[in-house]
């Protein structure tokens, strides 16, 4: 079977439901209204609260939504056929993923650009909302984990990568100034953003000199360093630098790097898709996957749906939307564009995911090789992507070196975004709860960001593990897909809530949310209880354990508190 058929029919669901579906939700469910004062206009600061223009916005929700977990996800979950994988993504992103992400949007619009557990204090209740805290600075703590540690190994894996992913700090930051101070136009700049980088890329892939190889300046894998291997002494500097960067990002005002390096990497998203696209049409690759693996060591019912978490639905579409993207939407009617379609956009990536990964061996018995566990595919997934993107890539001619090149400054792109937005996410999240619980201190931006980075860089460092070293983002990687599906459904539990006290149709968000939540419960108890449970769990992990234990519970509580409120019909809830 040709991988553009694939391509062709996801595209076609992808259209018809932006098209047909979202304007339905739009107009009938969120009922979006073009006067209305968006807290951008409302509490215009120049620092969070930037009226920005839908594209531009697009731009940063878009890019800081679709990190590496749409493609290392979709990669992964293949083990058990491209059929599931590609129907998950498919389905999942028309009707859950895109009302998810255009409902948390337009619900934190509503109410004053506030976080989603926030909000869940005004449905729910105060308990609620500090449960609801804990679980998304818990996941967030664990987004930051994991993409600093997907950067640093590909950074060490392609160092040829490195320089072009530096030269766009500054060029951002000046585009920044340009638009902001000079009232320049944004797109033209952007454009030669990043031309430069990509022509830094192809430079670096022939250059060594440009290679940033910290293996290689500490003496070569078999050399060692004030007692650490030259592998384990790059990553741990890869990932300081990382921390200092997320610290001074996350507390620049949006307008300075935020924004603009985010519309630079919409630009290099659409550039890298087209590439893969194209490079699909030309070279016709075969699908060597087989449609569904009758011989999985692991169950796809229901890990599935938390494997591949973000390129369906992800819980972390709906702190965006309400954390930094509801702060800058400069119209009511701007949200169907930047939420539904920036959700629709990142499907496009995991089903070219899907699509590059399936067609990179030269037949199922290669794929059953390299593919012969769960465990084996949840290490060599994202690898496997990356050299099969290349392959789509020299369809169009593009050597190889550089393909390889190009396809990494993506990622590394993309997950830099979703670290520093996640980091200022945490910093919100923080200072939210310092001021429950009537700690000023932490309403201090620099002693919350200071946190945030200080217990990412600790999670990411410390626990031991397979990959040696620095093996936290590696080890959370399993419970970062369950928790994220969990607080997605919970979003679609406060989305329903809202829509029920304004008397309107909730069913489109109330069916994706039993839906998920049914699935993530069901894995996430046989993962933590069962799996990881440190007293006779068949791999007991402390850390999975631990965290996984506390964010069940404080779930499962939420929960509990919401059916009661639900059932109460008279009692008197909050509208707009």
């Amino acid at each position: 079977m040709s991988g553009i058929i694939l391509a062709v029919i996801g595209m076609v669901v992808f259209a018809l439901g932006y098209r047909y579906y979202s304007k339905f939700i739009a107009e009938k469910i969120y009922r979006l209204d073009p006067t209305y004062q968006t807290p951008a206009h409302k509490f215009k600061d120049g620092v969070d609260f930037v009226p920005t223009n839908k594209f531009v916005l697009w731009g940063h929700h878009f890019t800081s939504v679709a990190g590496a977990a749409p493609i290392v996800g979709p990669a992964i979950a293949v083990y058990w056929g491209w059929l599931p994988a590609f129907l998950w993504v498919v389905l999942g992103t028309v009707f859950a993923a895109g009302v998810h992400d255009f409902g948390a949007l337009v619900l934190s619009v509503r109410n004053k650009g506030q976080s989603v557990g926030t909000i869940a204090h005004k449905l729910i209740g105060r308990r609620a909302k500090l449960l609801f805290l804990f679980i998304i600075l818990l996941l967030v703590l664990m987004v930051n984990a994991v993409f600093a540690w997907v950067i640093a190994n590909l950074f060490i894996k392609f160092p040829a990568s490195v320089l072009s992913v530096f030269i766009q700090i500054p060029l951002a930051i000046w585009i920044g100034y340009w638009v902001y101070k000079k009232q320049g136009n944004m797109l033209l700049p952007s454009l030669a953003a990043l031309a430069t980088m990509y022509l830094a890329a192809i430079v670096a892939s022939y250059v060594e000199p440009l290679q940033i190889d910290l293996i290689g300046y500490f003496g070569g894998e078999g050399s060692t360093v004030m007692g650490m291997t030259a592998t384990s002494m790059a990553f741990f500097v890869w990932i300081i630098i990382l921390m200092i960067y997320v610290y001074i990002a996350s507390t620049l005002p949006v307008w300075k790097l935020l924004q603009p390096r985010d519309y630079i990497n919409s630009h290099q998203l659409v550039v890298g898709l087209l590439i893969l696209y194209l490079g699909l049409l030309f070279s016709n690759p075969t699908i060597s996957a087989p449609a569904t693996n009758t011989e999985a060591d692991v169950p796809w019912f229901p890990l599935l749906f938390i494997t591949i978490a973000c390129g369906a639905i992800s819980g972390f579409h709906g702190l965006v939307s309400s954390g930094t993207s509801s702060k800058q939407l400069d119209k009511e009617t701007d949200a169907r564009f930047v939420g539904y379609l920036g959700a629709v956009g990142e499907g496009t990536l995991a089903l070219v995911a899907i699509i590059a990964t399936v067609t990179f061996f030269g037949s199922t018995a290669d794929f059953t090789a390299v593919y012969s566990s769960f465990g084996a595919a949840s290490s060599e997934g994202l690898g496997v992507f990356v050299q099969g993107a290349a392959k789509l890539a020299t369809g169009l001619a593009i050597p190889p070196e550089v393909a390889s090149t190009i396809v990494s400054v993506i990622i590394v792109s993309f997950a830099a975004t979703t670290l520093d937005t996640s980091v200022r996410l945490m910093r919100y999240i923080i200072s939210e709860i310092g001021s429950e619980y009537n700690v000023n201190s932490l309403g201090n931006k620099h002693v919350a960001t200071t946190i945030a980075v200080v217990s990412s860089a600790a999670l990411v460092l410390i626990p031991e593990g397979p990959k040696g070293f620095g093996s936290g983002g590696y080890l959370l990687w399993p419970l970062f897909g369950t928790s994220n599906q969990l607080l997605a459904g919970i979003t679609l539990l406060l989305v329903s809530f809202w829509l029920r006290n304004q008397g309107r149709n909730y069913a489109p968000t109330m069916i994706p949310m039993i839906f998920l939540l049914f699935m993530t419960l069901w894995a996430m108890t046989s993962q933590v209880f069962g799996k990881w449970n440190v007293f006779g769990g068949s791999e007991p992990s402390g850390l999975l354990f631990t965290f996984g234990s506390i964010i069940w519970i404080f779930a499962i509580w939420i929960l509990i508190e919401a059916l009661i409120l639900f059932n109460k019909k008279d009692k008197e809830l909050p509208t707009d």
